[in-house]
Order: structure tokens, then sequence, then C-alpha cells
């Protein structure tokens, strides 16, 4: 059964760490991004999640980060977490970040 509770790191370097997942599937963390487009020093930034506690434990979940302490953008990812034959947690995201941009008009560019 994935359980979401730990330290996790990516292929890039980047990571994370939740708390604890509550009996609803709630969580918080915090998450160390290795990569960023910000001159300012990158620094650990909270986060904040859901997941479903399926009896299968190949559950879903989602989190969102909040990169205040060195930027003006925000992420949200969305996952599975997988078992793999080995017995091995690995979860599976894709995300979105949203950086705050001066006008109306640039709004095309904002995410990514």
């Amino acid at each position: 059964q994935c359980n979401l509770t730990g330290s996790w790191e990516n292929d890039l370097g980047s990571k994370m760490h939740v708390f604890k997942v509550d009996s609803e599937g709630n969580f918080s963390g915090e998450y160390h991004t290795a990569v960023s487009s910000t001159t300012k020093p990158i620094q650990p930034s909270p986060l904040v999640g859901s997941q479903h506690l399926d009896k299968d434990g190949q559950c879903t979940f989602g989190f969102t980060v909040n990169w205040k302490k060195f930027s003006d953008s925000t992420a949200v990812f969305v996952g599975q977490c997988f078992t793999g034959d080995n017995g091995d947690e690995v979860l599976k995201t894709s995300w979105l970040l949203r950086e705050k941009v001066d006008s109306l008009p640039s709004d095309w560019k904002a995410t990514r």
C-alpha cells in the first residue's frame, strides 16, 4: 500500500517531504525544488494536498506548492502512487506552474 508520508526525490533532484497523511487523506509538507527560473536562492516551500485512500494502495493525489519564499509563482501537482514488483513505491506526477504577470494581456504566458 502506498503511503505518501515521508521523503521523496524526483529525477531532477527536487525533494518533497510529506509530514503525515491523516485519516481523510489530507496532508501537508515541504517541497525543495532543484530547478527554478528565478535569480533568487531556492528555498524549501510549503505544500498542502489530498490523496484518495484506496484499498488497492495505488491512490491518486494532488497538492499545491506556494513558492512564496523566493518566487511569485504557485504550482499544482497531480499524480498516482504505484507499488512496483520489488515493493518500491513510485509517484508519477504532472504539474502546472502559474507565474505572476503584470497585466491581463500577458496572461497567455503565465502558465507552464
